[in-house]
């Protein structure tokens, strides 16, 4: 469900180190709402035995992990790890998951009902799975298919692309080129991505 990277880890035990009987306690997270066209979450420390039916528990070597019952579908998937953004070190969460947002292309253009069941579109979805998201993960970016009509794959992007300067360079020369490559269908690529409200895709823990 959400997987936790060996540095991000370390940096949270390291930080539940401060706390009072720091081995009992969990990391806890919750979605908290959204901005920007991404999740936003709460993170804190508190006892495992205090998570509900309903709450995922797991451990994740000498550190357990809870996510609260109404954040399980939006976090599934994503993976805890760590960017050293701006010189400084902190926890972000790469997420494929996004927030429902209007059903706008740029320049106001409706984007199709999303149906990503043709093989031309499960062709798209591999090769984002495979090939685009491993690379562009490495600097806290995602890209997701919305959606595939008449030959235009409509792509958001989120997390470090969401507003990021090169992100015209990164569909045009690394999305684009690797969809269109494998998939010839695909004549056009649409970046629907709102990049004007993606100022800052990372996420510091957040202590209850």
């Amino acid at each position: 469900m959400l997987r936790v990277s060996d540095e991000a880890r370390a940096v949270v035990i390291d930080i539940r180190s401060g706390e009072e009987n720091a081995a009992a306690l969990a990391l806890w997270l919750e979605v908290s709402g959204s901005a920007n066209g991404a999740f936003t979450y709460d993170m804190w420390f508190q006892q495992a035995s205090d998570a509900g039916p309903g709450d995922a528990v797991w451990e994740s070597e000498g550190l357990s992990v809870v996510v609260a019952a109404s954040s399980i579908d939006q976090v599934r998937g994503a993976t805890l790890d760590v960017s050293t953004a701006g010189g400084e070190q902190g926890l972000v969460m790469i997420n494929p998951n996004v927030p429902p947002s209007p059903r706008a292309a740029a320049g106001g253009a409706p984007i199709p009902e999303a149906d990503l069941s043709s093989p031309t579109a499960q062709k798209i979805l591999e090769i984002l799975e495979q090939d685009v998201n491993p690379q562009i993960a490495m600097h806290a970016g995602w890209a997701d298919l919305v959606a595939f009509e008449n030959g235009t794959a409509y792509v958001r992007m989120s997390g470090g692309c969401q507003g990021c300067g090169l992100a015209k360079v990164t569909l045009s020369q690394g999305i684009a080129v690797a969809i269109q490559d494998a998939v010839p269908e695909v004549l056009e690529i649409v970046d629907v991505t709102d990049h004007a409200s993606g100022s800052n895709p990372y996420y510091e823990p957040a202590k209850k």
